[in-house]
């Protein structure tokens, strides 16, 4: 018996899909590498956020922020997100915090009841609940407290991951006159 003769048309063919079947391969490798350099930059995004909000917090809660804020802010804050005791984000407060506004709290608006309040009163200034500063048990003018507006803007710059992020905070603090004087010119 003769065999037919075989011309590698089978072959061609095979050969064609394990191209194609390369490249659906290439091009699946390609799209997964993308998606992951995009989570990857969002993950980095809001690790920088998340660090410029507790620097943020770690100088507003310095006890000398509102007497002194531009000692505060100037040095940077190190934030270690992993926990992993090296510092992974560098923040700096730039500019420094600006106080925009301040109002003198009046004596009127003031509570006894409540300890924030004490601090701001005049001896013998007592808030009686409602009656107006000529009313018996009001003393009219201001207190020792202002209330003060500020903006905080926080930068992080890594240069590990590229990210680069900037938060602004408006925060309202409860300052003694005296500072609010100094801060809020």
């Amino acid at each position: 018996m003769n065999k037919p003769a075989q011309d590698g048309s089978a072959l061609v063919v095979a050969l064609i899909f394990l191209v194609l079947m390369s490249l659906f391969a290439i091009s699946a490798f390609d799209g997964s590498s993308t998606n992951m350099r995009v989570v990857g930059n969002m993950q980095a995004r809001q690790e920088a956020i998340g660090a410029a909000q507790v620097a943020i917090e770690q100088t507003l809660s310095s006890p000398t922020f509102s007497s002194n804020p531009d000692i505060v802010a100037a040095n940077a804050v190190n934030v270690d997100v992993d926990g992993n005791g090296t510092p992974d984000y560098k923040v700096t407060m730039t500019p420094q915090p600006k106080c925009y506004r301040a109002r003198a709290i009046k004596t009127v608006e003031l509570d006894a009841a409540v300890p924030a309040d004490l601090a701001c009163m005049k001896s013998g200034v007592v808030n009686t609940g409602g009656l107006d500063d000529g009313e018996a048990g009001g003393i009219a003018g201001n207190s020792l407290c202002s209330n003060t507006e500020w903006n905080v803007r926080a930068q992080v710059l890594d240069e590990r991951s590229g990210a680069q992020v900037a938060v602004n905070q408006g925060v309202a603090i409860r300052v003694l006159e005296t500072d609010a004087m100094n801060s809020c010119k």
